[in-house]
This record gives structure tokens, C-alpha cells and sequence, in this order.
């Protein structure tokens, strides 16, 4: 995408880079990372008088600059997502993430459930009170550590991962074999997207307590993001044997839908939600089945699913996209827009802003698209400077909506760290849009080669055929991408019917 002129934009690289530094200052949380020795200190959660108000006002008064500017540079960028940061509006993770998993208990001194209930900042400060008193308590450290890394997933703070790095080093010092604080390493590094190190982690853990839920379960989600789809297959056995509950039956459930089996996958994910007692399980789990549902082009039963899951939580953002997306697969544009700004305005990342530009555009509104695909790239910087991976985001999003040479960097760079589905579709689609059709198709071919049920795969390679001159393969794909779920996507479903119609009309 053309970069884009501001009349008060700085005018060069430095000042730029300056603009940035200063947006992140301004509304740095009062949860700073120290740069000293870490020593846990408490009302780190909290925020000082009126520091909410003043965030909200400041985000209102960017927003509205932006609207009247109609442009946002990638310093207007990162000053809103810096002014969204500090407010809790980034979360990192992936689709399938455990957001029910519950983090390990405390130790005596930290009442056992403090940290399930979902209250990480209260949490948080009974652990650093009872560190200020016993820092020689390791298994607090590990809680700690794992706290920050929830917190960093689901409250926006990515400055929380180092801090979460420095509680396990700590754990570990004190006792170089404990599961608790190797487990929580394995989470770290998953949450970061090093899946290598998760797996690495994973397996010292279960070497040290083969029952560690969180160790059994990120070693599930890094054999997945690794593409060694058999291995993780087993895994989930091996995880439902040991321990069976929410958080496995999840993971064992997406391993089945990843190969084809979708029957299993939503008969297992049934009973997940028949067994969850506490809201955030029930949201997280009705959650699931609507992706299920909304994969297979039942928009009907995802909103029933969604609804579910917002009953149980009405504020679960997971479950708030994903109505956008059935209501908008549905016909509703008026209340996807509605619903993905909501998402957005909390947690802008690379899907939901895709998702919601794509709508604006299929509306004819190419400015408001624009405005959400150049957020991308601001939060694609924001993730980068907080060691969180995001080349797979980055591809998806600019093939389609920004740099092209810069895709098919990204997706090159992904496949060579991992073989998965997503990162063979993103490798294909982006060497496509790059004008390297023969080359995308064996990738295209390969996403599509385990059974897993994704129209915009379908899609990809029904286009991808197409220009290499495999007609009737071409037909295939795209008549079977519309079958599955004829609003895949805002545009890419309507550019499917074009090409159907008019093969020369095809991207």
C-alpha cells in the first residue's frame, strides 16, 4: 500500500520514528518494566485517579483527527494503538488460544483460586506481596510469571513478557527442576510464537511431571503450530489420558478439525461445554463451536453459539468477533461494522481489523478500509518491539491490503520456521499476488491436503489453479470454498462468484 500524506505528519524517518517514541511515552501504563534488578512491588495493576478517563479522552480526540484528516500515517497509528495499548485493547494470540486454561494455584500464603477467578491484577499483587516476605518461594515466582503472561494475552501488555521471563528465571534459580516455572516457559514462548522453545519447555516439564496440564496442553498447541500434525494428534491422547478436561478436550478437538474429522471435533467440544462450570469456560468453549459452525457455513447455529458464549460473558471478545463475522456472512453488515468496531476499538489486531476493512470496502467506503489496514501495520511494529513474532499476520494482511514484496517476505520467512497449513495457504496466496502462480500452487495444494474444512483455502487454490491454467481444478475449488460457507469472506466470497461467472475476471 502507497504510504500516505498527512499535512501534519513529521515529514521524515527520524521524526517519525521520534513521534513514536513520544505516543508510547505519553501513555505508558503505571505498570512500567523496571530496567534494575526485578523485584515484585505492589499496586502494580492499578492505575492512578482519572488515568482512564484521560486515556479515553486522549483516544476520542485521535480518533476524531484521524476521521477529519481521513489519513493515518503509521506515527497516527502507533499513537492510537499506543493510547489502545496502555487501555487493555491488544491481545496476542492465536484463534485457538486457551482462554479458560486457569493458572496454576498460588502458594498457601495466596488464596488457591485468586488467579482463576479471572482477577489477574489482585492476583498479582498477593503474589508480590508474599514475594516482598518469602523470596524464596519458587512456585510463587513461577504463578507470578504465569500471570504476567495471561495478562499479556488477554490485557493488552506485552511489556508483561519480560517481566513473566524474569519471575521463571527466578523460579528456576531457586529450584532448576521445577514443572511449574518450565511449563510456564513453555507458555511464554508459545504466547511469543517461538514454538520451538515452547515445545523445548513442554517436554523438560513433562520429563519432570508428566501430568502438568499447561505443559501437556502447550506441547498440543507447539506440535500444531509446527505443521507435525500426527505428533500433536498423539499428544492430545496422550493429554486427554492424563488429563482430561476443558483445556485438553479444546486442543483435542481443533487437532481433529484440523484433519478433516469435524463430527469428532464438535461431538468432544459438546462435552467440553456439558463439563464447564465457570463462565469464562462456557464462553471460551461456545466460542470454539461457533468457529466450527461458522466454518462449515452454519451461520444460524455460530449465532446461537456466540450468544451463548456472551451470556456467560458479555464482555469475551473472541466471541464478539466472531458474531460480527456470522452476522455479517448472514447479511448483517450494519451489525458486523457495529460489532468489529467494538472488537477493534479494544483489540486491534491483524484479523478483526482485516475483517472489518474488508466490510467498509465492500460497502464502497475505501477510505474507512484504509484507515483499518494501515493499523495493521502499526501493530504489526508494536508486537515486533515486544518479541512476539508476527510475519504470519503480516502476510496475510498485506497480500491482500498493503506491501506485496513485503507479503512474500514474511510468508517465506514464516514456512522456513514452521509447516503448517496457514503458513502453506499464506506462502501460496502471497506468491500469487506477486505474479509466482507456479510456484504457489504445490503450497496451495499442500494447504489443502490434510482434510481441514477452510473456505478461504479453498479459494486461494481455486484461484491459484486458475492462473496456471488448471480450468476445471479452478471450478472445483471455488464452487466447493462457496459450498462450505458462502460468506467466508466480504470480498474474497464475491471475487470467488466473479471468477465462476467470468474466469478472466479472476484476480
Amino acid at each position: 500500500m502507497a504510504p500516505r500524506t498527512n499535512d501534519s505528519a513529521p515529514e521524515n524517518e527520524e521524526q517519525r520514528v521520534a513521534a513514536v517514541r513520544r505516543a508510547r511515552q505519553a501513555f505508558q501504563p503505571v505498570r512500567r518494566l523496571r530496567t534494575g534488578p526485578f523485584r515484585p512491588t505492589g499496586g502494580q495493576g492499578a492505575e492512578s485517579p482519572g488515568g482512564g478517563e484521560t486515556r479515553i479522552a486522549a483516544l476520542r480526540r485521535a480518533a476524531a483527527a484521524a476521521r477529519r484528516s481521513r489519513t493515518l500515517h503509521l506515527a497516527g497509528c502507533a499513537t492510537l494503538l499506543a493510547v489502545a495499548l496502555t487501555a487493555g485493547s491488544i491481545a496476542l494470540g492465536a484463534a485457538h488460544d486457551d482462554a479458560s486454561q486457569s493458572l496454576a494455584p498460588a502458594a498457601a500464603a495466596v488464596s488457591p483460586g485468586l488467579l482463576a477467578t479471572g482477577d489477574l491484577d489482585a492476583g498479582i499483587s498477593s503474589l508480590q506481596a508474599h514475594l516482598r516476605d518469602q523470596p524464596k518461594d519458587f512456585g510463587s515466582w513461577a504463578t507470578l510469571g504465569l500471570a504476567y503472561v495471561e495478562q499479556a494475552r488477554t490485557k493488552g501488555d506485552p511489556s508483561r513478557y519480560p517481566q513473566a521471563e524474569q519471575a521463571f528465571k527466578r523460579s528456576l534459580e531457586l529450584d532448576p527442576d521445577n514443572d511449574q516455572a518450565l511449563a510456564g516457559r513453555a507458555a511464554l514462548a508459545a504466547a511469543r510464537h517461538d514454538f520451538e522453545d515452547a515445545l523445548k519447555y513442554a517436554d523438560q516439564a513433562l520429563k519432570i511431571n508428566p501430568y502438568s496440564e499447561r505443559a501437556l496442553c502447550t506441547r498440543i498447541d507447539a506440535l500444531v503450530e509446527l505443521g507435525r500434525y500426527p505428533d500433536a494428534a498423539e499428544a492430545a491422547d496422550t493429554a486427554d489420558d492424563r488429563r482430561p478436561g476443558v483445556p485438553v478436550f479444546t486442543r483435542y478437538a481443533y487437532v481433529r478439525e484440523l484433519r478433516g474429522d469435524v463430527t469428532t471435533a464438535e461431538r468432544v467440544l459438546q462435552q467440553a461445554l456439558s463439563s464447564a462450570v465457570a463462565p469464562g469456560d462456557i464462553a471460551f468453549v461456545a466460542t470454539q463451536l461457533g468457529q466450527l459452525a461458522w466454518n462449515q457455513g452454519d451461520h444460524d447455529s455460530a449465532l446461537t453459539h456466540y450468544a451463548r458464549a456472551l451470556a456467560a460473558d458479555e464482555n469475551y471478545v473472541p466471541a464478539l468477533e466472531g458474531r460480527a463475522r456470522a452476522q455479517a456472512a448472514s447479511g448483517d453488515r450494519v451489525g458486523a461494522i457495529k460489532g468489529l468496531k467494538e472488537v477493534v476499538s479494544r483489540y486491534p489486531l491483524p484479523g478483526p481489523l482485516v475483517e472489518l476493512g474488508e466490510l467498509y470496502e465492500a460497502a464502497g467506503d475505501r477510505t474507512e478500509a484504509d484507515d483499518q489496514y494501515a493499523l495493521v501495520d502499526a501493530w504489526t511494529a508494536l508486537a515486533r518491539a515486544n518479541g512476539v513474532n508476527a510475519d504470519l499476520d503480516t502476510a496475510l494482511a498485506a497480500a491482500d491490503h498493503g506491501d506485496k514484496a513485503s507479503a512474500l517476505r514474511a510468508a517465506r520467512a514464516e514456512w522456513n520456521r514452521r509447516h503448517t497449513v496457514h503458513t502453506a495457504d499464506a506462502l501460496a496466496w502471497a506468491l500469487h499476488v506477486n505474479g509466482k502462480d507456479e510456484e504457489a500452487l504445490p503450497y496451495a495444494r499442500r494447504a489443502t491436503a490434510t482434510g481441514y474444512r477452510n473456505a478461504a483455502f479453498l479459494y486461494h487454490r481455486g484461484i491459484i489453479e486458475h492462473a496456471t491454467g488448471n480450468a476445471e481444478n479452478a471450478r472445483e475449488h471455488l464452487r466447493a470454498a462457496l459450498k462450505l460457507n458462502p460468506g467466508f469472506s466480504p470480498l474474497g466470497a464475491e471475487e470467488a462468484r466473479t471468477a465462476l461467472k467470468n474466469p478472466e475476471a479472476a484476480k
